[in-house]
């Protein structure tokens, strides 16, 4: 039975075309097989939601379609048999055994590129990011600091000034693209256009690669620079700083370096969050009697006054004496737990007090663990 493209793509007979690619684009992302890899289902979904939109997107395929129905329409052949030169991947959507992933496919379909089609979906070679891991101690993180870096990076290659390409070679015309930048996947009603394998997109060749850097455009050299690092930082905290990744191929943009810190840890301070906590021992005589004690801070001393009759375990917490936030909303809080610290090494005197003061306050802290036994 004839499928209703309007159906399929759940809109109006009237619809402008405005609406059928705001309708197709939702529809596509909603049943894309990658977004569904548990249902059998999806890729026949995406598959009718495509030709539906081939059609109705085209004037004069709408206008046949319109006049014929969809028992009439013979505007195309369909879709080939064996999924019409495309395969799906595990985690990608791949035409003819190669090409991106799940974010190629959709800037393929979506992309907001401007002046025609080779530009809609010619995309640069950008250079690959760089990754460098940062150790930083507790109080830089704290305050912040400005650090000298070495590290293993690119720079273009002098033999070819960055284009890949053997000195001297000449450049011309992508022979598997015809300079277009562009090849075409796919037949009959399913054509989709993406950048040429072998050009990059480009549209031209390079010639012969260069013997230096193997046709990279780039070579390995040792980077030296600043980097400031903000207060707040913790582990795992990037730092990105656009442009001085490896340089992208044939003078294309470079890549970013991104700084990944790795903060030591405090012997007093336990960091979680923005939040600190600190453990401070108490003598019994404090605990019991109530006391003003001083605690440290990753700024200096502040002072908590604990209440008569303390136990063990409570915690007291002063705002805003944590880490500083990352985003500028203030800092975190210090959490200061008690520990009662038992006495050690009583004299006799010391032991008969204890057992008077024993005798005066017979209460025993353990009754309500046996109430209903």
């Amino acid at each position: 039975m004839a499928q209703d493209f309007y159906k399929i793509l759940e809109v109006e007979k009237n619809a402008t075309e405005a609406d059928i690619k705001k309708a197709y684009r939702r529809l596509a992302r909603k049943h894309h097989p990658d977004v569904n890899p548990n249902d059998p289902q999806a890729e026949k979904k995406f598959k009718d939601i495509s030709e539906a939109y081939q059609t109705l997107s085209d004037p004069k395929k709408r206008q046949e379609y319109d006049m014929y129905g969809p028992g009439g329409f013979q505007g195309g052949q369909g879709f080939p048999p064996g999924g019409g030169g495309y395969e799906y991947q595990q985690g990608g959507f791949d035409f003819g055994g190669g090409g991106g992933g799940f974010g190629d496919i959709f800037e393929t379909l979506f992309g907001g590129g401007r002046g025609g089609a080779a530009s809609h979906f010619r995309r640069p070679a950008r250079g690959e990011d760089i990754h460098l891991s940062l150790a930083v101690s507790f109080d830089e993180a704290f305050k912040g600091v400005e650090k000298d870096i070495s590290f293993q990076g690119f720079d273009s290659c002098g033999a070819c000034g960055g284009s890949g390409s053997a000195p001297g070679s000449a450049a011309g015309p992508c022979p598997a693209c015809g300079g277009s930048g562009q090849t075409k996947i796919g037949r009959g009603m399913f054509n989709i256009s993406q950048p040429c394998r072998a050009c990059g997109g480009s549209g031209v060749t390079s010639g012969p690669a260069c013997g230096k850097c193997g046709g990279s455009g780039s070579v390995p050299a040792i980077k030296r620079m600043s980097v400031k690092i903000q207060a707040g930082v913790d582990n795992g905290s990037k730092i990105r700083i656009p442009g001085k990744g490896r340089p992208g191929a044939a003078g294309q943009p470079a890549g970013d370096l991104y700084i990944i810190t790795q903060v030591s840890s405090h012997r007093l301070f336990e960091r979680k969050g923005n939040n600190l906590h600190v453990e401070i021992p108490v003598t019994v005589v404090e605990a019991a009697l109530g006391s003003l004690l001083e605690v440290p801070t990753p700024e200096g001393k502040a002072s908590i006054k604990i209440p008569e009759g303390t136990e063990t375990g409570k915690t007291f917490r002063l705002r805003g004496k944590g880490f500083p936030s990352l985003q500028n909303k203030g800092r975190g809080d210090l959490y200061v737990k008690i520990k009662t610290a038992t006495p050690r090494n009583l004299s006799k005197a010391d032991r008969e007090l204890l057992r008077k003061f024993a005798e005066s306050h017979p209460e025993n802290p353990r009754a309500a663990l046996y109430a209903g036994l």
